[in-house]
């Protein structure tokens, strides 16, 4: 590989709530945390995979004003 051309990698853990995922990255914040003797940089995210509604299976289909059976009437098997 070529030296010199891959990004810099930084241990961070994006918070969610209540819910923490430590990992590494490449962006960093100005807010730091020390975790097992590790600083990491913190990064605030409005959504992830412990609150998304398609990932905790509250995710609900809406069937607004017929569209299925519209659709169906018009492409569907005759």
């Amino acid at each position: 590989m070529k030296p010199d051309i891959h990004p810099e990698y930084f241990p961070v853990v994006f918070v969610d709530g209540d819910h923490e995922f430590i990992t590494r990255s490449t962006v960093k914040s100005g807010k730091t945390r020390d975790i097992d003797g590790v600083t990491h940089y913190v990064i605030d995210v409005a959504i992830s995979s412990a609150t998304h509604p398609f990932w905790t299976g509250t995710q609900r289909i809406l069937d607004q004003a017929g569209r299925v059976e519209r659709f169906n009437r018009k492409y569907g098997r005759k």
